[in-house]
Parts: structure tokens; C-alpha cells; sequence
């Protein structure tokens, strides 16, 4: 399985080097790691210049090898195994970069002792940046989709073509079916998953199951007649025949021979009522 596309795009390397090299120089004024209390018997404002330019020397590290991954992905997947190898590999040459460093201001340390605490202080400094950066490039890169989504719906259903289709995304924005209004019955929830109720060419009731929340589904079909009438259903009122009292409860029935009858709870009987009314 190969890594998101959005972690090696320029922006977000040059975002990562940035936030790294920030990170790092934080870390090592604040808690002094690979012995750097002794690189120099300086004051903590010239110890803060001189550890930058050393901070910012070990970086290159990062930024030579993101540079040959941008390349190198450009013919190859980069998958989670070749990456975290790929963040291994970063970690170890800046590791023996400042293990080199330390050995040149005091050549009688010993070198395995500098070398374990470098590699687990490099580790520190890369590992914690580079997760959180992983998490706000996801949720950035879902924000994004989202609003693509809804800007790209919002075109499509404001076209008011009878065979407008609706562009059904999962949970990672990746478009998994398109089915045209009319076509669509009914929208459900089960668990982390919407079961997707629509006609085929045949008039045949099909279903499909799509990796996503009611919720989410809901938000981007706000601007069509697919409306809420459950906690546990979106329903296509342009699909209605009739709403009707059964007892206690108001039922919606479509249609199609085969839909079944689909409850609307108070929380939503206004709304679907007066939706109703405008789509007919």
C-alpha cells in the first residue's frame, strides 16, 4: 500500500523541513542532547547561534534525501515499508553526523556510548515533527476534499439537469459510484458504513456499500432533494408518493414497488414536510 500523494508534494516537504529544523533547534537548546552542553563554553545566546548552524547543517540530511524522494516517487510507489525504512535511514546518517561532530570537540568519549544517545535524540528530534506534520497534512488534505466535493456537487445540482449525478466519495475522498437523482431511492447508516439504495437500467433495486457516515454523506447532498427524514436514513423526496400518518408514527413510501416504507422521526418531520411540498 503506498503513501498518500499529498505527503510528498513540494508544499508539504518544504513545510516539513521548516517545522523540523524549528523543532530541532528548540530541542536542543531546551534540553541540551549529543553532549552539546560541552560543544562550547559559550553564553546560551552565542550557544543558540552556533547550535542553529549546526542544526541547520544536520538538516540537510532531511532535506537531501526528501529531495531524491520527490524524484525517486515520481517512477516509483513509495510504499509504508519503503517509507519508514526511507525515515530510518534519514535518522541514522543524522545520527552519525552529530555522533562525527561530537567525537571531533572531544575526541576521548567513546563512540558507541555518543552514537546510541545521538541515534535515540535524532529520533526524538525527526519522529515527533514528522507525526505531527503526518496528522495535519491528513486532516488538511480531508478538509480540501471536502470542500471540493461540496464546491464540485453544488456546480452539478445547480445545472438543474433531470440527469445530474451524484458523485459518492468514501471516507478517504476517493469517488467510488455516481448515480443520477432520479435513480437513487434511499440512503441508510450502518455503522461506519451508508448503504446506498438506488434503481438500476432495469428498475431493479440495487444496494451499495460505501465507507463513510450518514453524516458526511448528508453534508455534500445538502443542496438536493435528498433530505434527512431519520436519525438512520436520508430518503429522496423527489422519489415520494406519499407521506402519510400510520398510528403514532409519519411514514414515507417511494415509488418503487420493492422500497420499503421508511419511518420520519419528529426531529425532522417539519423539514421533510415542507421539502416535500417545494419538490412537488
Amino acid at each position: 500500500m503506498r503513501i498518500p500523494e499529498y505527503i510528498n508534494r513540494k508544499d508539504n516537504i518544504i513545510r516539513l523541513v521548516i517545522f523540523t529544523s524549528i523543532f530541532a533547534l528548540i530541542f536542543i537548546n531546551i534540553y541540551k542532547p549529543f553532549s552539546s552542553s560541552n560543544w562550547y563554553n559559550v553564553s546560551e545566546f552565542l550557544f543558540f547561534v552556533y547550535s542553529s548552524l549546526i542544526i541547520l547543517t544536520g538538516v540537510l540530511v532531511v532535506v537531501i534525501s526528501r529531495i531524491i524522494m520527490f524524484f525517486y516517487n515520481k517512477k516509483n510507489d513509495i510504499s509504508y515499508l519503503k517509507y519508514s525504512l526511507w525515515v530510518f535511514f534519514e535518522i541514522l546518517f543524522m545520527a552519525i553526523f552529530y555522533t562525527a561532530y561530537t567525537i571531533i570537540l572531544d575526541y576521548q568519549k567513546d563512540i558507541m556510548s555518543v552514537f546510541e544517545s545521538s541515534f535515540i535524540n535524532t529520533t526524538l528530534v525527526l519522529l515527533l515533527p514528522y507525526t505531527v506534520l503526518w496528522f495535519y497534512m491528513g486532516w488538511k488534505e480531508s478538509n480540501k476534499k471536502l470542500e471540493e466535493i461540496k464546491e464540485s456537487q453544488a456546480d452539478l445540482y445547480n445545472s438543474n439537469k433531470p440527469d445530474a449525478k451524484i458523485a459518492f466519495f468514501d471516507y478517504k475522498g476517493d469517488l467510488k459510484i455516481s448515480i443520477t437523482i432520479p435513480e437513487l431511492l434511499f440512503i441508510e447508516s450502518c455503522e461506519n458504513y451508508v448503504i446506498i439504495n438506488y434503481i438500476n437500467k432495469d428498475n431493479l433495486l440495487k444496494k451499495y456499500l460505501l465507507r463513510n457516515t450518514l453524516k458526511n454523506v448528508e453534508e455534500y447532498l445538502n443542496s438536493t432533494s435528498i433530505v434527512r427524514c431519520h436519525r438512520s436514513y436520508l430518503v429522496n423526496l423527489n422519489r415520494a408518493k406519499v407521506i402519510r400518518k400510520d398510528g403514532l408514527n409519519t411514514i414515507i413510501e417511494l415509488d418503487h414497488p420493492n422500497s420499503p416504507e421508511i419511518n420520519i422521526s419528529k426531529t425532522y418531520l417539519k423539514k421533510v414536510s415542507q421539502k416535500f411540498i417545494e419538490e412537488r
